[in-house]
């Protein structure tokens, strides 16, 4: 069985470690726990490895945030993987920092990159991996407060979720979206 794990972010250096990149970090650091390397093909950054048997294709758009869906339907019918078998890994402004949540499925809460790959696969019935990124910022500084970094003392929380976000990577690709739930949140 195959399973798309989808690192939400931007690419460029400037992005690098910023709150809007939490999927790009943690898709990363899968790839390092695996051992393996991001090549850049069509529309992403790709790493494949498996997991007990299963198999992981970790994908970081290039498309930018905006355009995700495009790289995801492209890896959905590349490797002919299930809907039910993808799980996207996005900041939530809603969720406090390093605080995380498993959906099987739900509205886009205003996020562009989960508001297009809902246009573009025509359907919010796919599982995400919600990463809180805090929202301590003043009225219409949202832009500038998502492509901010952590602060020291908040990337020590956000080094920690990392940890078990990853291990709710794994969990999904072993159990499902049901049983992940139902460990985690």
């Amino acid at each position: 069985m195959k399973y798309l794990i989808i690192g939400l972010g931007n690419i460029g250096d400037k992005y690098n470690k910023t709150r809007h990149n939490i999927g790009f970090d943690l898709a990363d650091r899968i790839a390092a726990d695996k051992k393996v390397f991001f090549e850049l093909k069509k529309h992403a950054f790709v790493a494949e490895c498996s997991h007990k048997g299963k198999k992981i294709i970790l994908i970081k758009p290039t498309t930018f945030m905006n355009l995700s869906g495009k790289a995801v339907k492209h890896y959905l019918n590349e490797y002919k993987i299930d809907i039910e078998n993808i799980l996207v890994i996005v900041d939530d402004l809603a969720l406090p920092i390093a605080k995380i949540r498993v959906k099987p499925k739900g509205s886009d809460a205003g996020h562009n990159g989960l508001k297009n790959i809902q246009e573009t696969l025509c359907t919010d019935e796919y599982a995400r991996l919600k990463f809180g990124i805090g929202n301590d910022f003043p009225k219409g500084s949202q832009a500038d407060f998502v492509l901010s970094t952590f602060s020291i003392n908040e990337r020590i929380d956000v080094e920690l979720a990392l940890d078990k976000a990853q291990d709710i990577v794994y969990n999904f690709v072993l159990m499902g979206i049901q049983n992940t739930m139902n460990q985690f949140n």
